[in-house]
């Protein structure tokens, strides 16, 4: 792996142009595609197969052909001014145009006045249409959403207050503009200050943005084709942009290493790739199989992001193994610190200490207080995670300054808590004797049930084996007792079954995020234990070792631990939220520890490679295991601290955005990073490798037989051909290397 790579970076930095030229081809060929390619809508993909939610959803397509059960749906509530009522005469009028104007437009189904559907609340204050369109949200074009527009502002030129809920107009979550830009300029500070030289802090930040732009435009240009949208690329263009500068980083610091220790620029390019570039290739490994691993979960969209997300991975490291050396070799002395340039050419820098050093010794005289404190401290830091509560948040997590929060609000004070989440039932009557006394059987037995407000008239489909009903509970989509009643309700199932020869399901949006919030819950842990396994093949065969690996997993589960009961604390319980701009606290998103188990696994190694991939070629090399941490702390510390720092600086640019999700990701991953580098990586690991010495790199021998050889620690490049070593140095000794 080393000499293949060490020979790829001499490579790229003699083909310089070549190479540049061909990264500039693709990245224009992709954006070429991107800006000709049809725009993204939806794939009709389910989902998440397999849960009765999504089941009775296919059954009511199904039933109710040209129904559109997936077509939007706009809600337009009206409150009327303070003092009136929406039945006034003047009130009513602007009303019943608004309806009869939104009917008119060429994607709308049916539009329904809230006077014909007796949509009017008690007090008479507030009223509720329904426009329902013939296509999905997504197909919606941008002369459709201002049509309605157009219908709601002479509503308000009315004197009414009109506010417009569900999915027709609802904004959809997306990372990007801000937020990167916030991450991109913190993460230049930090570099600026680490390297000491403006060449060598834009060189990692030219790169990542190239690759993240051919991910992204890639996606953009696929889009159409795999049901892939902006939404879907926001994991690739996070991790893109911050692993992109984190290989970027590894390569370029270890390339001026080699430069102050006196060889010349294609060597040192060369070096830099064989070693921090397999550092590289095995890091980004375990970050694509994290994400890759998402897909196991059963959830189409997850899937889609999470290969995304693996191919922009890819991407980056790409980059670091090729444009970087190519650059390098554009500029070589240009990333080189002053006092580097000014030194003669030969002298060594030496192997003087620095902050890593005193750290490292710090920790290896008190191991065991810094592995208490280290463990202790996450361990308190997790304890949250145990009332972990998963659902998908809604409306009501919106910024109230939004359309969509308060007509969640005004619907919400006029019909109660209950109406923004009701619950639709699909009875199947095919074997019911009398299908209408089945469905009627179905709707009293429901409706007799502790929590629920009210249930609609059945209505039958064309062929008469199939019903709807509406069930308004009287707690909101997002309550616990919601969640209670679903499963109340499925549980008398059985009964009317045998009672009426006919059963039913229960779907909506509610259910649905019951069910897949439950799903995903189920499935958390299998992913956690089938992730932390391949950790343990793949840093066995990187370290040929089997202590290391164990110690590395265990340190992502305090991580991974810790982080979740951050997430919990602010965004369940709200301890600090409105510091964040967290509306209303409530459950966590579904997809969210999903999300940051893989995610944090996949960054949890690359800081793990980073580190002890370098305290592991020292120890090859002859020293002692102490020392060998000493020095790969020396080396290490720093690039894994400015990694870090710019992790967190990147993930922290996205806390900034409106939408909870994009909020929830960007303070879980800023927060997990934070855990696994400072403590876990720069104070649990050291400890830990402190307390065992040399045991740490034992190696059964049969397992070392079996073992292929990856060579991370670069151990084959002493033995280069004197032909390809232009310093005209020869072979370089091989340094005794332990078993």
């Amino acid at each position: 792996m080393a000499t293949f790579l060490y020979r790829l970076g001499r490579t790229a930095f003699r083909r310089r142009r070549l190479v540049v030229l061909l990264w500039a081809v693709g990245l224009g060929a992709v954006g070429a595609g991107a800006a000709k390619a049809p725009a993204a809508g939806d794939d009709g993909t389910s989902f998440m197969p397999g849960i009765e939610a999504q089941n009775a959803f296919d059954l009511i397509g199904e039933r109710f052909p040209g129904s559109d059960a997936d077509g939007a749906v706009a809600r337009i509530v009206f409150i009327a001014p303070e003092g009136q009522k929406v039945t006034a005469a003047g009130n009513r009028a602007a009303i019943d145009t608004l309806v009869e104007e939104a009917a008119g437009q060429s994607q709308v189904a049916r539009a329904v006045g809230p006077f014909q559907a007796g949509a009017v609340s008690e007090d008479g204050s507030t009223a509720y249409a329904t426009v329902s369109y013939k296509v999905a949200a997504g197909d919606l074009t941008d002369a459709d959403k201002q049509a309605l527009e157009k219908v709601v502002d002479e509503a308000r030129d009315a004197g009414l207050t009109v506010e417009t809920g569900g999915t027709a107009l609802a904004t959809q979550p997306a990372a990007g503009g801000a937020g990167e830009a916030i991450g991109i300029g913190l993460a230049a500070v930090v570099l600026l200050i680490t390297f000491g030289s403006v060449a060598a802090a834009g060189l990692p930040l030219l790169t990542a943005v190239i690759g993240v732009g051919i991910s992204m435009c890639t996606i953009l240009a696929l889009g159409s084709a795999y049901g892939l949208s902006m939404t879907t690329g926001t994991l690739a263009s996070m991790l893109g942009l911050a692993v992109g500068i984190d290989y970027a980083l590894l390569v370029v610091s270890r390339y001026r290493e080699e430069r102050a220790n006196g060889h010349e620029p294609r060597e040192a390019a060369g070096i830099a790739t064989g070693t921090a570039g397999s550092a590289v290739v095995f890091a980004g490994l375990t970050v694509v199989i994290a994400l890759a691993g998402l897909s196991v979960i059963g959830v189409p969209m997850l899937t889609k992001m999470g290969l995304c997300a693996a191919g922009a991975v890819v991407l980056a490291v790409l980059v670091a193994l090729t444009l970087v050396p190519a650059l390098l070799g554009m500029w070589p002395d240009a990333v080189l610190s002053r006092k580097a340039r000014r030194r003669p050419a030969g002298r060594s820098a030496g192997a003087g200490g620095n902050g890593g050093t005193r750290w490292a010794r710090f920790v290896l005289r008190r191991p065991v207080t810094v592995l208490l404190a280290g463990v202790v401290g996450l361990g308190v830091l997790a304890l949250p995670a145990a009332d972990l509560q998963m659902g998908m948040p809604g409306a009501e997590a919106k910024p109230v300054s939004s359309t969509e929060r308060r007509a969640y609000d005004a619907l919400a004070e006029g019909f109660g808590a209950g109406f923004n989440g009701p619950l639709t039932v699909v009875a199947d009557v095919r074997g019911a004797a009398d299908p209408k006394a089945a469905a009627a059987t179905i709707a009293e037995r429901i409706e007799g049930t502790d929590g629920v407000v009210s249930v609609s008239p059945a209505q039958f489909n064309p062929a008469g084996d199939a019903a709807l009903l509406s069930v308004v509970p009287s707690t909101g989509p997002s309550d616990e007792t919601t969640k209670d009643l679903v499963q109340t309700i499925r549980a008398e199932r059985p009964a009317l079954e045998e009672g009426t020869g006919a059963t039913f399901e229960v779907t909506g949006s509610t259910a649905m995020n019951i069910d897949v919030a439950q799903a995903l819950q189920d499935a958390l842990v299998p992913y956690l234990i089938v992730i932390v396994l391949l950790s343990l093949v793949l840093l066995t065969v990187v370290f040929r070792s089997v202590l290391v690996p164990v110690k590395a997993a265990f340190g992502f589960l305090l991580s991974v631990l810790a982080s979740l009961g951050a997430v919990v604390a602010v965004f369940q319980w709200g301890w600090g939220a409105e510091l964040l701009g967290v509306e209303q606290a409530g459950p966590i998103m579904s997809l969210m520890p999903v999300f940051l188990v893989g995610i944090v696994f996949g960054l949890a190694m690359d800081y793990e490679v980073f580190l002890v991939a370098r305290m592991r070629e020292a120890y090859v090399h002859g020293e002692r295991a102490p020392q060998a941490v000493v020095t790969g702390f020396r080396h290490s510390a720093r690039v894994v601290t400015a990694a870090a720092v710019i992790m967190i600086a990147v993930f922290s640019g996205f806390i900034g955005a409106g939408e909870s999700m994009i909020k929830t990701i960007g303070f879980g991953l800023a927060v997990a990073v934070l855990f696994d580098a400072f403590v876990v990586r720069m104070a649990f690991v050291p400890a830990v490798l402190a307390l065992l010495g040399d045991k740490a790199w034992w190696l059964p021998r049969w397992l070392d037989r079996i073992l292929p050889r990856v060579d991370v620690e670069g151990a084959g490049l002493s033995r280069v051909p004197a032909a390809q070593d232009p310093t005209g140095t020869g072979t370089r000794p091989q340094e005794p290397a332990r078993t």
